[in-house]
């Protein structure tokens, strides 16, 4: 009891050598409990919210948590210093914004957090958005106070410090539409052969090549021009980057296959392009601004 009442009026600086040693491990303990807690409760968070309307509360959640745990950390320090006589005042002073500055000799850490607080709210990027950074490119796993993470194609985790980023290609689909129209010839009967072989060879095509796709090829259909020109439209959604294959050996093993029935059958007529589709028309900007149910103070 003795013992303990030299704690609490004196702190552990007259406790005997064991009891502080307890007690620096039981804070040791105690905050490394609390950081796997925050880091539990924030994946969770991430993981259940895979929504785009979601992705600002995943990113929120994310420097949130990343801020909690430097806290803890923070504070952890600061108590076991103030045990071996470092005063407290003097800590969370050169610990401040400016101190750290300083203490650190640059404003790497401070231009971190402001930039990375300036990607979330600006709707630069959030956690699970496609984006090309410092010429890496990759889906957003972690916005933190320090780094932006990103999982490339290879499945590495990238981390770019946040004051180092000067600009950022944001993806909102999600991946880089690749179309290759496949020209049909022939009778109609040939035509339909034509566009079950194009199908076959892209499934075939994506099993040979998983990694640069973001999700399953698809068969558009058939599309006629006015000139007569009839193709079927295939349509793969791969990584930012990873079209070769697609320009080289798919268009190369189609024209291979359609010259064995056909052999007046030409490279030209199977076109790889990127973004074909018909966008839709800008909307002009309106002088008044949208509000939730009507009119600003109206009902």
């Amino acid at each position: 009891m003795e013992t303990f009442s030299v704690i609490f009026s004196d702190g552990l600086a007259s406790a005997p050598m064991w009891v502080r040693l307890l007690a620096f491990a039981l804070v040791a303990g105690l905050s490394t409990l609390l950081v796997l807690a925050i880091r539990f409760i924030a994946d969770h968070i991430i993981a259940s919210r895979t929504e785009r309307k979601y992705s600002k509360l995943r990113s929120v959640t994310s420097m949130a948590a990343s801020a909690t745990i430097f806290t803890v950390y923070f504070l952890t320090v600061g108590f076991v210093l103030r045990e071996f006589g470092v005063s407290l005042t003097a800590y969370m002073a050169s610990a401040s914004v400016i101190g750290l500055a300083i203490g650190f000799g640059s404003q790497g850490v401070v231009q971190d957090l402001v930039n990375g607080v300036t990607f979330i709210f600006s709707d630069l990027l959030d956690v699970g958005d496609l984006v090309e950074i410092s010429t890496q490119t990759g889906i957003v796993k972690n916005i933190s106070m320090r780094f932006v993470e990103l999982e490339n194609p290879m499945g590495a985790s990238v981390f770019i410090p946040n004051r180092t980023i000067t600009n950022v290609i944001n993806y909102p689909r999600g991946y880089i539409r690749c179309i290759v129209d496949v020209t049909l010839t022939g009778d109609a009967a040939t035509r339909d052969v034509a566009e079950e072989r194009a199908t076959s060879l892209m499934h075939g095509f994506h099993e040979q090549f998983p990694g640069i796709f973001l999700s399953r090829p698809s068969n558009a259909g058939r599309v006629r021009l006015s000139s007569g020109r009839e193709f079927v439209r295939i349509k793969f959604r791969i990584w930012p980057g990873r079209s070769q294959p697609i320009e080289t050996i798919y268009r190369e093993e189609v024209v291979a296959n359609f010259l064995k029935t056909d052999p007046d059958y030409k490279s030209w007529m199977v076109a790889v392009s990127f973004e074909v589709e018909d966008r839709p028309e800008a909307v002009k900007p309106s002088l008044s601004l949208s509000w939730p149910g009507g009119k600003p103070g109206g009902k």
